[in-house]
């Protein structure tokens, strides 16, 4: 008999159960008094409204019910309340404020034994209601809560996504590269934003009627973060483009945010794009310095409820009673980010030496890294470095265990965690290919013919199977940690996709690459609350960008397998 819970799931026992219904009650109370009504949305929902043209953070939980029509259950509460606006409240008129505290249910592949897949979101919507008054008066009524529940000092990151979207409308861009552009946004890969709009470098993508002044704009509008002047900064980089919509709106929202909170820490950060996708003006996340994750976040989103049949402005946020009720505990650490030394993730194995050069000549102490010994953390006066394998630095990060830390892209993308790609540090380079015995592929295209798949060996699943899934090719993927190239001598799998630098090793087994996959160099990342809540972290990753652009590093130089 199975006894424990399942991965992701937990029980509440009563002293904690108390205090969640405490500050519920205090939360609710105070959106009661200003004027919000209760709702409740079931725990499923047809899938089609929860694909209803949004990037969710997380994959729903997924499954047929008897009657064959597939259900999720609720990974977010605001796609219910524009579901419920389109057809319960479809009469409606006025102002429709309504507040929930609603369980949450979302699969989580990265990460998966630590994340939580069930949470309780607590939260407001407001239909009906437009102007940057409502915004404001949102963000102040969430800091409002956030005090209730006792979460302590926390940074509000704040922009609209107004002005990126004019960028982009009026670039000239194809639809591909714009598309490309907001999932490099999405998924906070500024490597990547970087090499989309220097146009000379994206040879992938059609970008032959992308105007290179907005192209620029993009980049350099996705770089502000400061105070109120980082808005007339936004200003000065997209009016002169026609592009300086929404910017009024949050200088006022600003403002007002200030006056009524001036306890509040207010970051203007144009890199804070959700991963929820349905935004159209202001968007915000709230972070605490003593977590890795936002406590939560919102906006507006006035084409959300266009999907579903039923045009209304609306603006609303969320917050995790989980996150929050973690923050309140640990006020007062000793410890806290932001107030003690930084922690950097540094790699072993082949990106070590290099990695190591990078951080000094940024002006770091790295006394001790050169010959660390078996001590896995190296102290130093300003800069705690965890030495972890290349393949767990993801991990450390996006957990806040480091503030930050080097691997290589690939390590990033196999992880598939929350991090923030800040600069390619344009070392260690490689690439990752498809390869199979010479001389086999007629008898592997043989066997794709009459099977419907190859077998494909690798220390990459996720790399890998994003890979054929691109290329319409059924392949069955064999997880191996080591000696990759013996699966095709041995028969275990036809092809193997792997990493090589010089292409030695597989000519020495009589292996031969048909495909590129991706090019890898290595990447300096941060864990989002800690870019947004301790400052030395933009300065590194600046100093970083700007060493490895003048270093001219030869990307697929240095270092064989």
């Amino acid at each position: 008999m199975n006894l424990v819970t399942p991965m992701g799931f937990r029980d509440v026992l009563p002293d904690e159960a108390t205090e969640r219904e405490r500050i519920t009650r205090a939360v609710q109370d105070l959106f009661a008094r200003e004027g919000f009504q209760p709702i409740e949305t079931p725990t499923l929902e047809a899938m089609d409204v929860v694909n209803a043209g949004v990037r969710l953070p997380a994959s729903p939980f997924r499954f047929f019910d008897s009657q064959g029509d597939l259900l999720a259950m609720r990974p977010d509460v605001t796609l219910q309340v524009a579901r419920m606006s389109a057809t319960r409240l479809r009469e409606a008129s006025g102002p429709i404020r309504l507040r929930y505290t609603q369980r949450i249910f979302r699969e989580t592949e990265g990460m998966a034994q630590a994340v939580p897949r069930e949470m309780t979101q607590i939260g407001l919507e407001a239909i009906n209601e437009e102007g940057w008054q409502t915004d404001a008066a949102l963000i102040t009524l969430m800091l409002r809560a956030l005090r209730l529940a006792d979460a302590g000092p926390v940074t509000v990151a704040l922009a609209t996504v107004a002005p990126l979207r004019a960028l982009l409308e009026r670039s000239g861009g194809s639809d591909g590269w714009k598309q490309a552009v907001l999932t490099a946004c999405h998924t906070s890969d500024f490597v990547e934003l970087q090499r989309l709009t220097d146009l000379a470098s994206c040879e992938d993508l059609d970008v032959t009627g992308v105007a290179p002044a907005y192209a620029d704009a993009v980049r350099e509008l996705l770089a502000v973060r400061g105070g109120a002047e980082a808005v007339e900064e936004a200003r000065r980089i997209t009016e002169p483009l026609g592009c300086a919509q929404g910017l009024d709106e949050l200088a006022r929202v600003l403002q007002a945010v200030s006056e009524q909170c001036p306890e509040a820490d207010l970051l203007v950060d144009f890199s804070v794009m959700s991963s929820f996708d349905y935004y159209t003006g202001i968007v915000f996340e709230v972070y605490s310095p003593y977590l890795g994750s936002a406590l939560g976040s919102g906006g507006r989103y006035d084409n959300m409820l266009a999907a579903f049949g039923s045009p209304r402005p609306a603006a609303g946020f969320a917050f995790s009673l989980e996150q929050v009720m973690g923050a309140a505990a640990q006020q007062g650490a000793p410890d806290a980010p932001g107030q003690r030394k930084l922690r950097i993730a540094v790699p072993k194995g082949a990106l070590n030496a290099d990695a190591i050069d990078a951080l000094a000549k940024a002006g770091l102490d790295t006394d001790g890294l050169e010959d660390p010994g078996r001590q896995l953390v190296i102290q130093t006066a300003e800069v705690d470095y965890i030495i972890v394998r290349p393949s767990d630095a993801p991990a450390f990060v996006a957990a806040g265990a480091a503030d930050c830390g080097i691997c290589g892209r690939d390590s990033l993308l196999e992880s598939d965690v929350q991090v923030v790609q800040l600069a390619d540090l344009k070392f260690g380079g490689c690439r990752f290919v498809v390869a199979e015995l010479s001389g086999t592929a007629d008898a592997i295209e043989e066997r794709y013919r009459r099977l419907g798949s190859i077998r494909v060996a690798t220390k990459y699943p996720r790399i890998t199977r994003a890979h054929f899934a691109r290329a319409g090719v059924q392949a069955d993927i064999v997880k191996l940690n080591g000696n990759i190239e013996l699966a095709p001598l041995t028969g275990l799998a036809e092809r193997i996709v792997d990493i090589t630098a010089t292409g030695t090793t597989l000519r020495e087994n009589d292996l031969v690459v048909v495909d590129d996959v991706l090019a890898s160099t290595a990447r300096f990342f941060a864990n989002p609350a800690r870019l947004r809540t301790d400052g030395r972290i933009v300065e590194l990753a600046d100093t970083l960008a700007k060493n490895a652009e003048s270093a001219a590093y030869d990307p697929i130089a240095g270092g064989t397998r």
